[in-house]
């Protein structure tokens, strides 16, 4: 099992290469998915050196094969539990713990590694044990980020400026991407008209590393507000070399990361959130609050 070890650090940069890169991440990200995994298969060299007379390639109950000593599911899911109860870990991390072997099945896949995945199952008992300390690592709950979509409409609602109404519907565009569809916020903040198809309601998002992607606005409410948004702009138009950024402030200039962290702080504390969060939290959210969904596309 050992020789395995050594040979699933290929396997984890070849995931870290074609995922993490070509996605953008930034360099935090992929150090924390590169010690999830290599955690993952010390843990299960350790396990296999205690059950002697197991052979590698063995068919696991859910019918996946660990070929050549591979990761499969059950595995991943024994690992999660062991994390819960002898490690006592919080439920934020065990959930984020669960994502990245979910995206590293699916990769294991994509590569002819395993043959087929399932989702992961949750780890049953590690929400209710820990939503205190979930509360105090930074994700919202369902209610909070309800509260704080509702801030920025009433918001918008009780405005009588048709300027301040502009700023308002933009930073409502802004927060709704960044939540329903998890774009990154540096990659959100450089989006041009241009990459917006308004009949089809695709954006395409350009990063700075690999491969641009496409994405489709869901939400018929959301692409109502990008229509509104796309008029409305015009009013902040300076021409010059930023004519075409979707997102403008009132001078025609980009959007800053300063200003965007200050945008969500002003609503977060309208919708009476005390937690000192971060725009970043706010994205990271939208997988536990649409959990169930997002973990039946994962191998799909």
């Amino acid at each position: 099992m050992r020789d395995v070890f050594f040979d699933s650090k290929s396997l984890i940069e070849g995931f870290i290469d074609s995922y993490v890169v070509q996605h953008g991440l930034d360099r935090r990200t992929e150090k924390a998915y590169r010690m999830d995994l290599e955690h993952f298969y010390v843990w299960a060299e350790g396990r296999a050196g205690k059950e002697e007379g197991k052979e590698s390639g063995t068919t696991c109950e859910g019918g996946t094969t660990c070929e050549d000593g591979t990761a499969c599911e059950e595995q991943m899911e024994a690992y999660l539990e062991y994390l819960r109860d002898e490690r006592k870990l919080s439920f934020s991390t065990i959930y984020r713990k669960n994502r990245v072997l979910g995206y590293y099945l699916t990769y294991l896949v994509n590569k002819g590694v395993i043959s087929s995945c399932r989702s992961l199952k949750p780890v049953e008992g590690a929400g209710k044990r820990n939503q205190r300390s979930q509360a105090a690592e930074g994700l919202l709950s369902r209610k909070d980020v309800d509260a704080f979509f509702l801030a920025m409409e009433r918001e918008y609602e009780g405005l009588d400026s048709e300027f301040r109404r502009r700023v308002c519907l933009r930073d409502r565009v802004m927060m709704e991407l960044l939540f329903y569809h998890r774009i990154e916020i540096s990659e959100l903040l450089r989006i041009e008209v241009p990459d917006y198809d308004r009949e089809m309601g695709v954006l395409v998002i350009r990063r700075k590393k690999g491969a641009d992607y496409s994405i489709r606005l869901y939400s018929q409410g959301l692409r109502r507000k990008m229509e509104w948004w796309l008029e409305e702009r015009k009013a902040f138009q300076r021409g010059g070399e930023y004519g075409e950024r979707m997102f403008l402030s009132k001078y025609g200039k980009p959007l800053s990361m300063e200003m965007f962290i200050q945008i969500f702080d002003k609503y977060r504390r309208l919708a009476g959130i005390e937690k000192k969060l971060t725009p970043k939290d706010l994205k990271e959210s939208s997988m536990k609050v649409y959990a169930r969904e997002l973990m039946m596309e994962r191998c799909s």
